[in-house]
Parts: structure tokens; sequence; C-alpha cells
């Protein structure tokens, strides 16, 4: 298992004027990251950016600003491909309640509100939760992508299959046969 790095943010560091973390973040984080869940989007990237972290009572504004590349693989033609990623972020973390499960359900206004219990502050979780938030729901490598082949499997960008485009082998094609 990779060695793991930490973020970890204690709150009495934080000055009054706030406290600039520089974020830089390769390959070794995203392996970790994978080892912990393997069902992620993107095989390996490298993102820099700054959060600012500034107490307001006993509430920790974090603003952050990330970008960098990510390797994806195409929706359509599962090829990996360099994909930008750049986001913006503020959140207000407050104290956690006393009892976690007397937490509500969320409103709109909550949705930049997390909470934070003890006296540090995870901001590795907070960057990856926002790096997950920035993939794309459906990479693709161009627009234009034209996808693998239904029946062979070929990927339609770099050659042309020999399938009959006639042969519908849909499910559903019985049902055209139906009389009602």
């Amino acid at each position: 298992m990779t060695a793991k790095k930490t973020l970890q943010i204690n709150l009495k560091t934080i000055p009054e004027m706030g406290l600039a973390v520089a974020i830089d973040l390769g390959p070794e984080w995203f392996a970790r990251w994978h080892e912990e869940d393997p069902d992620l989007d993107f095989t390996d990237a490298r993102i820099t950016g700054s959060v600012h972290l500034s107490k307001h009572g006993h509430d920790i504004l974090v603003r952050g600003s990330l970008s960098g590349q990510m390797e994806l693989a195409c929706g359509r033609c599962l090829e990996p491909f360099a994909a930008p990623a750049a986001i913006e972020f503020d959140l207000l973390l407050a104290p956690g309640p006393a009892n976690p499960a007397a937490v509500e359900e969320l409103s709109p206004d909550d949705l930049d509100l997390d909470y934070y219990t003890g006296e540090t502050v995870d901001l590795e979780s907070i960057v990856r939760e926002q790096i997950i938030l920035m993939l794309p729901l459906k990479p693709l490598c161009e627009e234009a992508c034209k996808g693998l082949c239904p029946h062979c499997g070929a990927n339609l960008n770099r050659e042309t299959c020999t399938c009959s485009t006639d042969a519908v082998d849909s499910p559903f094609a019985r049902l055209a046969k139906l009389k009602i």
C-alpha cells in the first residue's frame, strides 16, 4: 500500500488572518485513492492549487482553487485521454453535532455546509470530494467520438467494421411483431 501523506490541519494553527495551504497532488495521491476506492473514474492526475482556511467563531471557511489534468476513459470508445480540470469552491465547516445520527435532511442552503469534529480539519477529504465533483458525468475524448461497434467492439474512430447495420439484435425486436 502506498504511504499515506495527509492534509490534516490543526485548528489551533490557523491564525486570525487565515491559513493558506498549497495543494500539489501527484500520482502517489491518486494511486492511494485508487487503492481505497477502485471505482474512481480517473486513472492518473496532476492537480495543484491553493486552499485558504479562515476562522469565523467556531466555523471554518474553506476557499479553494484547484486545476490540473486528469486521465479519464472516454465514455464512448473507452480510450484514455487527458482532460483539463479546474474548480473553485467555498465550503463552510461547522462543529459537528453531538449526535451525528440526529442530522436531518439537507436543504439547498446546506449544500455548502459540512461538519468537523475534534481539533483537526481533514483537508484531504475536502479536496478529494471537490476533485470528484469536477469529473464530467460522461467524459468524451472528443465531441465527435464514434465509440465502439456494438457487435464486434471495433473502435470506430480508428477502423471501420464489416458488421451489417441492417441486423437489429435488440431484445425488443420481437415486440415489433406483436399484433395488438
